[in-house]
């Protein structure tokens, strides 16, 4: 497949020959970037969403980038216990002056603490990246439905509900138990921000389209773990019953011993202790192995095509042959469209030559190559160019690697004595 692009490349046979091409190779065609129609808000739209178009969207990026890691870095320091705030309170709430008192974690942080600054502050630009790209987005309600910006919004989510928390609790000291437990759940989801770097990250997207794809494969994969679990779960109560050490007082007591020892992890926090245990445990281990190794090969498989297909698409991009003056004709058009006029009405060996059109010019690269090599020589009186002296005297340099090439090609035909047929040959 690389050779044939490159041959498509090489004689500059246009894109519509290389989308020809690729769609009979079954690759996908790339989608089309829809961009806003206004100028300023289509060059806000690049520099926020495409990195590669300018240096100043790569230099946002990179402050994304930065502020999304110092943002994680933050939410795991903030737990350390060198970080943590603690505050005194009675050990009986009913009654605030006894003398009983007891320390607990404080999850409520305060408006001045370095932390929560400098949350803000990351907050502030995720807001401002958010607005910024749904004001200047061609297609809003697309926008809104797509899974990235889906996890934006969740991950500046937690900090606006801390902030409404705080300010209620600074007004009224009731109902703690229900802000604390609301907070530590909101502080949970923070964590969702990581995901914010697949939008830099082309391996976290691919990552991502193969898990998607192979939805059905790991869906099969639970199910299976599923009923090894109920087996070997099963099986090990009924095998450890009679003895008195046994770690496995009930069936549900079990599943997490199947679970960990079909997954190959084995904690060694419960295990079998007699020998029909032990047999049990064993066949739960090679059961497990076998289980998940079903499904690993087309979980592979599908990340090798997504991987590849990108690789392919970043290819693509640099054999556009459209110009930025909106000229569709690729370089040298006009003489492959003079080459395949001349091939519809001309005549070898006393045959009528078939059309070939700009689509077919994929499955026709050794005609090609022999039209080519009459036009650029003049050899053939047939498809001698009448502007073929001028070429002669001033060739370009894709002009120059053809002629090389069809120099080459004349060597090795005039080598052998048998003559060129282009039907067979083709």
């Amino acid at each position: 497949l690389d050779v044939f692009t490159e041959e498509i490349k090489f004689f500059e046979l246009g894109e519509d020959a290389f989308n020809k091409f690729r769609e009979d190779e079954g690759f996908i065609k790339e989608e089309e970037r829809i961009l806003p129609k206004p100028e300023v808000q289509r060059k806000i739209w690049l520099l926020f969403e495409y990195p590669e178009t300018s240096n100043w969207a790569r230099v946002i990026a990179i402050i994304s980038v930065t502020v999304i890691l110092m943002s994680i870095v933050i939410f795991c320091l903030e737990t350390l216990p060198n970080f943590k705030r603690y505050r005194v309170r009675p050990a009986d709430n009913t009654t605030y002056d006894s003398s009983r008192l007891t320390i607990e974690e404080d999850d409520i942080p305060e408006l001045t603490e370095p932390f929560f600054i400098i949350e803000t502050c990351c907050i502030v630009w995720f807001s401002f990246e958010l607005i910024v790209r749904l004001l200047s987005c061609p297609l809003k309600l697309v926008f809104l439905k797509s899974m990235m910006n889906i996890i934006d919004i969740v991950a500046i989510m937690p900090y606006f509900i801390t902030l409404f928390t705080i300010l209620a609790e600074e007004k009224t000291k009731s109902n703690q138990a229900m802000s604390l437990a609301i907070l530590r759940v909101i502080r949970l989801v923070r964590v969702f921000r990581i995901f914010k770097l697949s939008r830099h990250s082309k391996g976290l997207q691919i990552l991502g389209q193969t898990l998607r794809a192979s939805m059905q494969e790991l869906a099969l994969l639970v199910f299976f773990l599923f009923i090894g679990v109920i087996l070997f779960s099963s099986a090990v109560y009924f095998a450890e019953q009679s003895e008195p050490e046994s770690f496995f007082k009930s069936i549900p007591d079990a599943f997490w011993w199947a679970m960990i020892t079909m997954t190959t992890v084995g904690y060694g926090d419960m295990r079998p202790v007699g020998i029909f245990g032990k047999i049990v445990g064993s066949m739960c281990a090679i059961a497990g192995v076998l289980t998940i190794a079903l499904p690993v090969p087309v979980i592979v498989s599908n990340f090798n095509y997504f991987y590849h297909r990108d690789i392919d698409s970043e290819e693509q991009k640099d054999i556009k042959y459209t110009s930025a003056t909106g000229n569709s004709n690729p370089p040298g058009g006009d003489i492959n469209n003079e080459l395949f006029a001349l091939t519809m009405s001309t005549s070898v060996g006393g045959q009528k030559k078939k059309s070939v059109s700009s689509s077919d010019t994929c499955h026709h690269l050794d005609e090609s190559d022999a039209f080519l090599h009459s036009y650029y020589t003049g050899d053939d009186p047939i498809f001698r160019s009448p502007t073929a002296n001028h070429r002669n005297s001033r060739t370009s340099p894709t002009q120059q690697l053809i002629q090389r090439k069809t120099s080459s090609m004349n060597n090795n035909l005039t080598s052998s004595n048998e003559p060129l047929n282009v039907e067979t040959d083709v």
